[in-house]
């Protein structure tokens, strides 16, 4: 099983420089999971969960985490005691720990049980009382609603589909994520997860070896959610296309992780995507069940089709 959870040193954000034509309002359901997006110290995306009926607890969403994770602080105060040993791959370290069963785990209306959900030590998780991850997300739509700050979970028909979204992105599933194919990162063909815990972009070994150009930003240090640290150099690409999709000035991480190994990913030129870049948008919506990455992009911006003419990726 894996889980991990990227905590990185601040780092520009990226911006888009192919975006949309103004889309009509966002359409989200009454009985929809809205919830509101704080601000918080790694500008996490948190919301609030209940457990037992106890809570609420706060739990961060994250595409780039198979499990969800619980605190072995807040494991201890609901006195889960059957618990059963594991191995927990993070972004730097892949380490033994314990997982729990966890009932009546409620998020919004949505009443969940968590099958082996990895303990994690509190003081790892930035205050934060667990993650939620791709375990309780499949065949869900998570809309990132950047514009109006809130974050809805529920079937793609029940947030209006794919209306309004410029930019759709196919994708492929591998461990419960979705990864995307057809993309190119300063001109090499790249591997692309979406991750919303990542909060800057984390590339692997193959791709530093095949890009020949980019700004060095010197090393950086990334602590994962056990906390063990890996460091490495950071590069700013000038170009990541997903299809019709153009982003500029992506400072990326570059260091062997653990993750792209057990993804199938190191051979290969691959980039996990964070969140600087995705708030770059003024929506995106993760859509496990039809497999698509869907992008609302900022006002006045156009589709690369639309400035070049013509249809350009798929």
């Amino acid at each position: 099983m894996m889980s991990w959870l990227h905590l990185l040193s601040a780092l520009a954000a990226a911006t888009a420089t192919t975006t949309t034509i103004e889309p009509g309002a966002p359409v989200v359901p009454e009985d929809a999971e809205i919830l509101q997006l704080e601000k918080e110290r790694y500008e996490r995306l948190t919301l609030p969960v209940t457990i037992q009926g106890k809570g609420p607890y706060r739990f961060m969403i994250d595409t780039g985490a198979e499990a969800t994770v619980v605190s072995t602080a807040l494991a201890d105060t609901l006195q889960i005691a059957d618990r059963r040993p594991a191995t927990l791959v993070g972004m730097a370290s892949t380490v033994a720990t314990e997982t729990v069963d966890i009932a009546e785990f409620m998020l919004g209306s949505r009443s969940l049980y968590i099958r082996t959900a990895p303990l994690v030590a509190a003081e790892h998780l930035g205050g934060m009382d667990g993650i939620l991850g791709l375990d309780s997300l499949q065949d869900q739509r998570v809309l990132l609603d950047f514009e109006n700050k809130v974050l809805a979970v529920a079937d793609a028909e029940d947030l209006g589909g794919n209306r309004g979204f410029e930019i759709v992105v196919k994708a492929r599933e591998r461990l419960g994520q979705l990864i995307i194919t057809r993309a190119e990162l300063d001109g090499v063909e790249t591997t692309v997860v979406i991750d919303t815990g990542a909060q800057s972009s984390v590339g692997n070994l193959a791709l530093f070896e095949r890009l020949r150009r980019g700004r060095d930003l010197g090393e950086s240090q990334l602590t994962d959610v056990s906390g063990y640290q890996l460091s490495g150099p950071v590069r700013v690409a000038k170009d990541l296309s997903l299809g019709r999709l153009l982003l500029r000035n992506i400072p990326v991480l570059f260091i062997d992780a653990p993750p792209f190994r057990a993804l199938n990913l190191a051979d290969k030129p691959a980039l996990i995507l964070g969140m600087r870049e995705l708030r770059a948008f003024r929506r995106v919506a993760i859509d496990f069940k039809k497999r698509q990455v869907l992008f609302d992009l900022p006002r006045g911006v156009y589709p690369l089709d639309r400035v070049y003419g013509g249809r350009i990726g798929a």
